[in-house]
């Protein structure tokens, strides 16, 4: 289903949309629906930009733990977009295709280990409106994961609530970047 922009697209021919089609065109092959929307306010797009560059380099939490995280609260929410978008990041990071591929129906997989359901059961907990964060589920993957670590996690599950509920909000669907890496999710 293509994206339904609910705020019409800006125009990528200024000198910024123009570097901004290009750089995207190198890292993804196309520019993401979300910069089409977010050009409308330059600063905004230029600050969420660096804020991204630097949450990327963030490397206390196993990074296969972030992807099932920040994907398993994309899943909750329903975001097909940034599912879409994780999926083709996750193939480009070399992850495990076949366990990316059931994130979004992790509680009836067996792929998983313990430590990457607690981290996908964390996240949906964050996820849900309210919280169902447990005091035991913070004591646990706290103690298995260390306080560096623990801390990265809940922020990386807050940025990608941000990132999904803005995308919802502005009518982004699926754009076909797991098509083109062959990584259709087995559940939607």
């Amino acid at each position: 289903m293509p994206s339904t922009f609910r705020i019409p697209q800006a125009d990528l021919s200024g000198v910024f949309g123009r570097a901004l089609a290009a750089y995207a065109g190198r890292l993804y092959g196309e520019v993401p629906d979300s910069a089409y929307v977010m050009l409308h306010h330059r600063p905004l797009t230029r600050a969420l930009l660096g804020f991204e560059r630097r949450v990327a380099k963030l490397s206390a939490c196993d990074p296969h733990l972030k992807t099932y995280a920040v994907m398993a609260s994309a899943a909750t929410i329903g975001c097909s977009w940034c599912l879409d978008f994780g999926y083709f990041q996750a193939h480009a990071e070399g992850l495990d295709e076949e366990k990316v591929r059931q994130v979004p129906g992790w509680r009836d997989s067996t792929v998983f280990t313990e430590l990457e359901r607690d981290v996908m059961a964390y996240a949906e907990a964050m996820t849900v409106t309210p919280p169902e964060v447990t005091d035991e589920q913070v004591a646990s993957l706290h103690d298995r994961l260390g306080t560096e670590a623990m801390v990265e996690l809940t922020q990386l599950i807050a940025v990608e609530n941000m990132r999904s509920r803005a995308n919802s909000a502005m009518g982004l669907t699926s754009q076909g970047f797991a098509d083109s890496c062959d990584l259709a999710p087995l559940v939607a």
